[in-house]
Order: C-alpha cells, then structure tokens, then sequence
C-alpha cells in the first residue's frame, strides 16, 4: 500500500511536470506584467517589461507587448514637445491593446495616416475616467504639451465614481505571494485563465456551499436605469470640478449605442466634445470584436484610428471652445 501511494504521488508529480512544460513550451499561458502605483498616486505598469498576452484556451490570440518607460503598453517613449504635434489616448484595455501587437497598436494606426503626428497611448487595464482625469492632472506639465487629449469612455463603467482613490488593495493583492506563485508556475497561470481553477476559487471564498437559491439572489441585480444615468451624469461634473477639462483639445471618445442620451444631451449642451464611432461600426460588414472577446480586434481598430483621424483633420475649433 506504501509503495502504491508513493507511486502515485510520484506519477502525479511527473504528470504535472510534463504538464507544466507543455504550457510552457506551446506558450498557453498569458503574461500579465506587474502594476504598481507611482509618486503620483497613478496606478500603471513597471517600465521595462517585453512579454506576450495570450487569449483564449489555445493561443487563439498571441500579440506582443512593451511596456515603455512611462509604464504604458506603447512602441514609442512619452516625449512632448512644443515643436511636435501629439496625441494622448488614454484610456482602459481596449487602449492598452494587449490584444495586438504593440508595434500595430491603435496608435501606431493614426501614425501611419497622419506622418508628422506622435500618439502616446497611455492605456490601462480598469482605468476609468477618475483614473484618467487623475492621470492628466498628475503629469499636468506634460499633458500642457500634447496638442489633443482623447479620451475613451465606456458610459457603462467608467463612471461609477466621482473622485478618485489608487486601487492600493488590488496592488497589494497582486503582489501577494499567493499571485507570485500562480504567475512562475505557468500550468496555474494557465488553469486559471481556462478557469479550471474556479471551483477552488469557490472553495477558498466559501461560495462552493451556497445553495441554488443563494446563489440565485447573488446574481440577481436590481437598478434604476434613471437614477444611475443620473448618477454618473454627477460623478461626471464632478471629476470635472474636481481636476478641470481642457475643452480646447479635450475629446471624448465613445459608443453611443452604450451611453446615455441624457449624457451626450448634456455634452452638447456644454460643449464637450466628443467623437461617437458607433455609426462606422454598424456600417462596416466585419466584426469588429475577437470572436472569444469584446476587445476589437485589428479590423475594429482600425476603424478607430479612421474616425480618430478624421476628428484631427476636421473643422478647427472655435475660439471659444474653453
């Protein structure tokens, strides 16, 4: 019996072995390179890291990253000028682009149609817009000399607050040494992407002994579509107040599809610019989305940096845009 147990937990072992380097070897695992939160309270990625991010259960999407000196997924450094013209593009995932190779990234697209531009992409995953007022507030001298600042909003999410605090739990979390572990033994990296680790995730949480109804209720959500249209409307006006909005070369860029009517009413009633690229996606034959995930993929891009372009060689603004 002794040498029936020892075996078996030397077969497992070895099993998980080969396992481990098959993940390794066929690169089925993500890369997710380490967040931390600067001098200036702006959560953003350590500089210097190259790797690949992967999506899907079988490399169904392997696109390269760098992440620059200034701690953004970008193929060029953050050097504003007065001579030059630039673009900042900040916002979330979708402009952190893990889902396209750095160097063919939305930017990179609006430099290839516009020569003399520079677009800094200052993305990160789960920014939303008290993330992204915080950040031009916080490096308000460079931001003084980028020409236009766009801004991608989901209307959906990026407006569940009105002030912003750094996420300094989830850095914690993230650098726990349970996270350590999960990110050098690939195979767990992998499993839990995958999700075959969710039921020891439950476990761990105790929601594995919730019974159907409990379980139910926690997916059940009950909200008031007006009181949270109105809601964000205020965290909007009052990020505003809080870090100011340069309406002279500030633009929004959005779904109109997924924001609130009442929202884009109260933009053009106050000026505040925004680009709504909802019309080219409808008209377009292609997906514009991964077929495993909302992010766009190359096509949707594309078409991104297309309405962005037209928005920089469209009509001047008026002088009294502030």
């Amino acid at each position: 019996m002794k040498k029936f147990l020892l075996k078996t937990i030397l077969y497992i072992f070895l099993i998980l072995v080969l396992l481990e380097l098959l993940v390794r070897a066929l690169h089925l695992y993500t890369e997710d390179p380490p967040r931390y939160i600067d001098e200036n309270n702006v959560e953003k990625r350590v500089p210097g890291h190259n790797g690949y991010a992967v999506t899907g259960n079988r490399n169904q999407n392997f696109s390269e990253f760098h992440i620059n000196k200034a701690g953004f997924n970008s193929h060029r450094e953050f050097l504003p000028t007065k001579e030059k013209f630039e673009i900042a593009l900040i916002g979330d995932s979708f402009i952190e682009g893990f889902h396209q190779d750095y160097y063919d990234s939305t930017g990179r697209k609006i430099e290839t149609k516009l020569d003399t531009v520079e677009v800094y992409e200052y993305g990160y995953a789960g920014y939303d817009l008290a993330n992204q007022m915080h950040l031009i507030n916080a490096y308000k001298e460079q931001f003084a000399l980028i020409d236009e600042i766009i801004i991608y909003l989901n209307f959906e999410s990026d407006l569940k607050r009105g002030a912003y605090e750094p996420n300094v739990g989830r850095i914690a979390m993230l650098s726990s040494t349970v996270f350590k572990i999960r990110d050098n033994i690939k195979l767990l990296a992998y499993g839990s992407k995958i999700g075959i680790l969710e039921p020891l995730k439950k476990l761990v949480t105790g929601q594995a002994f919730q019974n159907a109804s409990q379980a139910y209720e926690t997916n059940k959500i009950e909200v008031d579509v007006r009181e949270q249209e109105q809601e964000y409307l205020d965290n909007f006006k009052s990020l505003v107040a809080l870090y100011g909005y340069d309406k002279c070369k500030t633009t929004i860029l959005l779904d109109s599809r997924k924001t609130s009517a009442s929202f884009l009413a109260y933009c053009n009633q106050n000026n505040f610019r925004y680009i709504d690229f909802a019309p080219t996606f409808e008209r377009t034959t292609k997906p514009v989305t991964l077929i495993y995930d909302w992010h766009w993929n190359n096509h949707g891009r594309q078409l991104i940096a297309n309405v962005i372009v037209d928005h920089i060689k469209g009509p001047k603004k008026s002088k009294d845009c502030r």
